[in-house]
């Protein structure tokens, strides 16, 4: 027996030895013991690895070997769908996706034996961070038993057991009774493969039940800790692992549909709108007024104020329903468009009158600040799209992307038209009210039809 240990009191995750195996002896079966010491009354004596096998035959002559635990071993994982629905239960995002095929699949496996224990569970998926699988009893975050593939301090793959407790990080525990461990990364891509004979447990202390709801995680790292997850699919159904089958993925509850809905009208129809009819349809009943102000002024109001009151109530259902801060953009973009489509009007109310000498300040602000809430909502409507999108072909982002360029090319129509306008051309004011509302129409029907579009694939998600 021989033994290493660190030279230093410094606090430390990790530290890296290398073993040479000796040239004779029974080397079938190795197994590495360590302690650990987290202070002084928390310790872990003799924790062993699962066995490494090692065949001093296949080592060439006159060389050492280096041998490493399972529990960090590194080598190419082919994970595939083969096999899914006939000798594996298989769970992947978009479904049925391939990951041997498509760079874009997360993927989960498990395959049993019969009269054995052993569970082999496959992983893979595209993160800078971490993927992770968790077996659970309910659809929530909290009392899931979890294997965590991720980059280490060092940048390796490494696979972690974990147990989770609410929306704390999960606790790492010993890897236990685990072998045959692979990992890999390309292209971002990490996967992981290993056979576990560990009990899988939904309690802290103990017990196990026989079908359980799956997950799949994916999110950040930094220096082998993991952050908080940037995805999350979970099977709709409780499912027994020894029963081969192709597992679906939970569908959007009704309230997190109805957020991204809400935004949806409210940024990209009743927003455009109003800022679209504020900048360019000023001329539209010239000289009719309705309670002291122009008809332009109160169409412009009212459609903001749809605008401001659908935001309010969608980022209240998002926040009621997750009950917390979910993690990666799509909430942060969320957030600071709240706070500034807030207070917008609460600026306006507050504005000098047109002939102020200080009044191009307020124009200019609230011009920029709605400039900026439109392209931040914009951005919170596509990172809130993925969620939605279980397609392979992502056509709800594809859908959105021609939204928004349709929107870009209204948008330059009309500030041509405007400034062909102050060019002296010759053109009566009928006429020129005539295009504008026709270009209007023209935006509004085509606006329509790429909302409709959009709402219905989040109702069908």
């Amino acid at each position: 027996n021989s033994a290493i240990s660190h030279t230093s009191n410094s606090p430390k995750s990790s530290i890296q030895g290398i073993w040479r195996a000796p040239t004779s002896g029974n080397l079938n079966s190795i197994q590495f013991s360590a302690s650990f010491v987290k202070d002084y009354s928390t310790f872990w004596v003799g924790v062993r690895s699962s066995p490494v096998t090692y065949n001093i035959a296949a080592a060439p002559p006159a060389s050492s070997t280096s041998v490493t635990s399972t529990a960090s071993s590194s080598s190419e994982v082919s994970n595939s769908s083969t096999g899914c629905d006939s000798t594996k239960v298989c769970f992947s995002q978009p479904l049925n996706c391939d990951p041997g095929v498509s760079p874009d699949c997360y993927f989960l496996s498990a395959m049993t034996s019969l009269g054995d224990t052993a569970v082999q569970l496959e992983m893979t998926g595209p993160s800078d961070g971490y993927i992770a699988i968790g077996f659970s009893d309910d659809q929530r975050m909290g009392n899931d038993d979890i294997y965590i593939c991720g980059r280490d301090s060092g940048g390796l793959i490494q696979l972690q057991h974990a147990f989770s407790t609410g929306r704390k990080i999960p606790e790492i525990l010993p890897l236990g009774n685990v072998s045959d461990v692979k990992s890999s990364v390309n292209n971002s891509i990490i996967s992981c493969s290993f056979t576990t004979r560990n009990p899988i447990s939904t309690q802290r202390s103990g017990g196990s039940s026989s079908i359980y709801y799956l997950m799949i995680v994916h999110g950040p790292s930094n220096n082998g800790i993991i952050g908080p997850h940037t995805g999350t699919f979970i099977s709709d159904t409780k499912v027994d692992i020894s029963s081969p089958q192709i597992v679906t993925s939970e569908k959007e509850p009704p309230i997190i549909k109805a957020h991204g809905s809400l935004m949806l009208i409210a940024w990209m129809t009743t927003g455009s709108l109003g800022m679209i009819i504020a900048r360019y349809l000023k001329g539209v009943a010239k000289g009719k007024h309705y309670f002291g102000k122009d008809v332009w002024f109160l169409v412009h109001v009212f459609l903001m104020t749809l605008t401001v009151a659908a935001t309010i109530i969608a980022f209240i259902l998002a926040f009621s329903e997750v009950g917390g801060w979910s993690g990666g953009v799509h909430p942060v973009l969320g957030c600071i468009v709240m706070i500034l489509a807030f207070f917008q009007p609460i600026g306006a109310m507050f504005r000098c009158g047109p002939h102020h000498h200080w009044r191009f300040l307020f124009n200019w602000s609230h011009a920029l600040n709605a400039v900026a809430i439109k392209g931040l909502a914009v951005a919170a409507i596509f990172t809130g799209l993925s969620y939605f999108s279980t397609s392979e072909d992502s056509w709800l982002l594809k859908v959105m992307g021609g939204f928004v360029g349709w929107e870009a090319t209204m948008y330059i129509l009309l500030e041509f038209h405007m400034r062909w306008k102050r060019n002296d051309h010759a053109e009566s004011a009928s006429e020129s009210t005539s295009m504008e509302l026709v270009l209007l129409v023209l935006f509004f029907l085509g606006n329509i039809a790429f909302l409709v579009a959009l709402l219905v694939g989040i109702g069908s998600s």
